[in-house]
């Protein structure tokens, strides 16, 4: 494969930046573009905005993460999950993840919302945020998607950290006032239960909502 490409009259090569595949920009000779003595970045190369990193943090290709492929899930055919098998058809059941590649740095989020027989997925890039408030950001915007208020919600989320702020009166020295909103949306519901879930653990909704918060940077 050739790690070089043009595109817009410039020269990009494809490396690794935080186990992330990115393109940096190069001189006509194949050496480093540089501007303040930082390269410049992109995750896509449609993309408008780019990013300065220090030169140290590029690595080779080879060291960029794989991009996992999560179970396709057919639609119109009931849902299963193999880690909540017994998914009560009344309640609205919610995965969340959030990702920042650089924490701070370029981040997203991605929901996985399922009631009865029916799905949703959703993957937004968030811009420059921390790893916690891209995961706070993924349960808000999984709750502003709910139409109803009095059916019961079951929020599945890896973050130890959400579930402190958000149910442990965990002191919220950061972020004070996402919490506050996130909480303010809570109580409009009938109920709410936020449950921590093992990061990476095979539970197949944790898995897509990571990769739809990835994909979101990406």
């Amino acid at each position: 494969m050739d790690d070089y490409k043009t595109y817009n009259g410039k020269l990009w090569k494809r490396l690794s930046f935080n186990s992330n595949k990115v393109w940096v920009l190069m001189n006509e000779d194949k050496s480093f573009f540089e501007k303040e003595n930082k390269l410049l970045i992109k995750y896509n190369l449609k993309q408008d905005y780019e990013y300065l990193i220090k030169k140290e943090n590029i690595k080779p290709l080879s060291q960029a993460i794989p991009k996992k492929n999560p179970k396709k899930i057919k639609k119109n055919k009931p849902l299963k999950d193999d880690h909540h098998p017994s998914h009560d058809q009344n309640i609205v059941t919610i995965y969340t993840d959030g990702a920042s590649s650089g924490n701070p740095g370029p981040s997203g989020i991605g929901a996985y919302l399922i009631y009865k027989n029916r799905e949703k997925k959703i993957s937004e890039y968030i811009g420059n945020a921390t790893n916690n408030i891209a995961e706070l950001k993924a349960i808000k915007r999984a709750l502003e998607e709910m139409k109803k208020f009095d059916i019961p919600i079951s929020i599945y989320t890896d973050s130890r950290y959400c579930l402190g702020v958000l149910t442990q009166n965990w002191k919220a020295t950061a972020n004070k006032e996402l919490v506050a909103e996130i909480k303010k949306l809570i109580n409009k519901f009938k109920c709410v239960k936020i449950i921590k879930v093992k990061g990476h653990g095979g539970i197949l909704g944790n898995e897509i909502a990571d990769d739809l918060a990835t994909s979101a940077i990406k």
